[in-house]
Order: C-alpha cells, then structure tokens, then sequence
C-alpha cells in the first residue's frame, strides 16, 4: 500500500481537462463527501454498525479512486473489508489512517488548485 500515491497527478490532470470550470466545483464536493463519509463512518463504527461501516467505506473508497486519492482508496478497502468481515475492533486505527491520509489528500488538492489558478 505504501507504493501509492497521496494523489495520482495524472489521473486530476485528465480530469480537470475534462471538467474545466467544473473541476474546483468536483474537488469542493468530494471533499465535503469526505468528510461526512468519514463522520458516518465514525458513527456506524461506535454503535457497532458493521454492515453501515462497509457500505459507507465501499462508496468512499469509489469517489477516493474517481479523484485519484489511491492511497485513500486503498485504506477505505480495507476498511469496507473490516466492516465485512465485523471486525469493527480493528477499526480505530484504520479510521486515524484514513483521516491522516485524507489530510494529505486536502493539502496535495489544494497545493495542485494552487498550481492551476496560476
């Protein structure tokens, strides 16, 4: 998992072109998406919610590789599999994992929004 990327340059680079003036209004609501995802995640894991801890990181873990977050990605694969698995014991340090790499995710996006406005 290591070997992933924080951000796959590449793949927010073919995005934007796509996107155009749409490409900050994207990264605005992925990462709001984010944040409430990482929040539902925290809730389904205090009450014990297996089921709603996989499916939540199941559609995260979606948007995490449609904005080339890899490494996100991967961390929310392994907890939808914590989830399926109910295992929700192992999840406290998967979610501080998560939350560490989405902040890596924030700073890099905003580093490369930087970079693009000029």
């Amino acid at each position: 998992m290591v070997d992933k990327p924080h951000l796959d340059e590449e793949a927010l680079a073919e995005l934007q072109d796509v996107m155009e003036d749409e490409f900050e209004m994207l990264i605005q609501t992925y990462l709001k998406d984010s944040r409430e995802r990482i929040e539902s995640l925290k809730a389904a894991m205090n009450e014990g919610e297996a089921d709603a801890f996989a499916k939540t990181a199941h559609s995260f873990k979606g948007s995490c590789i449609n904005i080339g977050a890899p490494r996100l990605g991967e961390l929310c694969r392994e907890a939808e599999k914590t989830g399926q698995d109910e295992r929700l014991s192992d999840a406290p340090p998967l979610l501080d994992a998560i939350e560490a790499e989405f902040q890596q995710v924030i700073d890099g996006l905003h580093t490369l929004m930087a970079r693009g406005a000029g």
